[in-house]
């Protein structure tokens, strides 16, 4: 029939993410920057942006950790690495500095055997994480956003 095509000749629908090249979800992200009313009205380009960005850092931030993992002999990825690496990069380190820790989720400090979750020094296994109450913020150090991270104006 003509003007009919088959399936492998037709577009079909893309998402946005497709359609931008991303791995991380846009319509997550516009969803998200909808629900927080940041703005009254958002552009489309916007969350594609936003998205972009934030793939890069994750990735920046993963090729630095498996830099310090393969450095310090790890075989695996670990909390510790990533925050090595986000704090020993200044362009991170500055930039996470300004992000508030979550209070459900505060960033480990590898400088803190006893950090809840970590192995105690001369131990093995995990330790039984405490009351959220209890768990020990790293001072100056970067922290978990909750739903892509409370930030908080430098002063």
């Amino acid at each position: 029939m003509p003007g009919k095509r088959g399936r492998r000749g037709s577009p079909g629908r893309r998402s946005h993410t497709a359609r931008a090249e991303l791995s991380f979800s846009v319509s997550h992200m516009e969803r998200l920057l909808r629900e927080g009313h940041y703005a009254q009205r958002l552009s489309s380009s916007a969350p594609v942006y936003l998205v972009a960005i934030i793939q890069y850092l994750a990735a920046r931030v993963l090729e630095l950790a498996r830099h310090e993992a393969q450095n310090s002999s790890r075989r695996h990825l670990t909390p510790e690495p990533v925050d090595v690496a986000a704090r020993s990069n200044a362009l991170l380190s500055d930039l996470f500095r300004t992000i508030a820790p979550s209070p459900r989720w505060p960033w480990p400090s590898p400088s803190c055997p006893t950090t809840p979750g970590f192995p105690a020094p001369g131990g093995r296994g995990r330790q039984a994480p405490g009351p959220l109450t209890d768990r020990p913020h790293s001072p100056g150090g970067p922290g978990l956003p909750a739903a892509l991270g409370t930030v908080t104006a430098s002063q």
